[in-house]
């Protein structure tokens, strides 16, 4: 009797989980691999793959000599690359969960060049410092895309809301006042965090350049028809106060140097 080889045990089980995913879509959902931390198992990625945010971004930032920049989720590197391609003097930084996707990073820093480039491998922003990022880059990271492809009508027990709302307010806490925080394909709406109120919105998707992702609710359900166009926010100068408390307090200074002048 023959022994199957590794690579026949391999193929096999591969085929055995297609089967139950196609089979009970919801118990398929089990069978996606993730790393500690991660939202997705998945790590494709395409060069420039967001122009037209690419573009934004560096007009947005032109009038900063030496911006810093964060790719939250740079997989492969293919987003870290495209962006000096957009801001050549810039300080760019990419972190991903996976190990191995890092380890590409360098590979690929090695022949592409390095100068301002930086990767580290964490799960997280927290190693990051407060208020030290001109922008940061979150794309296609804070999502599942199987909960799509399954037709899923709750977000959970795979993606929670409050895991969405404490990696964005984490982000928040990196990004400079009047920094950009860029979020393209969420499973989540970023307005239905408490850190949106410390964000105005400064660009919309076109309904064509938006993923065909579906959107849950802060209670992880299905928003049936959601399509959430808000992709870049600018943090607030005074984050914090409403924009009335903001004005009411500019209002009182022009009229206290006013009287001053008097």
């Amino acid at each position: 009797m023959q022994i199957p080889g590794r690579n026949s045990l391999q193929a096999a089980a591969r085929k055995g989980r297609q089967v139950l995913q196609r089979a009970f879509p919801v118990l398929g959902l089990r069978f996606t691999r993730r790393l500690p931390g991660a939202f997705q198992p998945y790590n494709h990625t395409l060069p420039d793959r967001y122009p037209w945010l690419f573009g934004f971004a560096a007009a947005e930032l032109a009038a900063i000599a030496q911006p810093r920049i964060l790719s939250f989720g740079c997989s492969r590197g293919e987003e870290v690359f495209s962006l000096r391609r957009y801001l050549p003097t810039a300080a760019i930084k990419g972190i991903d969960v996976d190990p191995k996707n890092i380890a590409c990073c360098i590979e690929g820093a090695r022949t592409r060049g390095s100068l301002g480039l930086s990767f580290e491998n964490a799960a997280s922003s927290a190693r990051e410092a407060d208020e030290s990022y001109d922008a940061i880059f979150c794309l296609a990271v804070l999502c599942l895309g199987d909960l799509t492809v399954r037709g899923a009508t709750r977000s959970d027990p795979q993606l929670y809301f409050a895991d969405f709302s404490r990696a964005v307010a984490d982000l928040a806490r990196c990004l400079k006042p009047g920094g950009l925080l860029l979020l393209q394909t969420t499973s989540y709406r970023f307005g239905d965090t408490d850190t949106a109120a410390d964000f105005e919105v400064v660009l919309e998707a076109q309904l064509s350049q938006l993923a065909p992702d579906v959107l849950f609710g802060r209670d992880n359900r299905l928003l049936p028809g959601e399509r959430y166009r808000a992709v870049a926010f600018r943090k607030r100068r005074h984050v914090g106060q409403s924009p009335e408390t903001r004005g009411s307090q500019s209002f009182m200074k022009r009229c206290d140097a006013s009287s001053s002048q008097g």
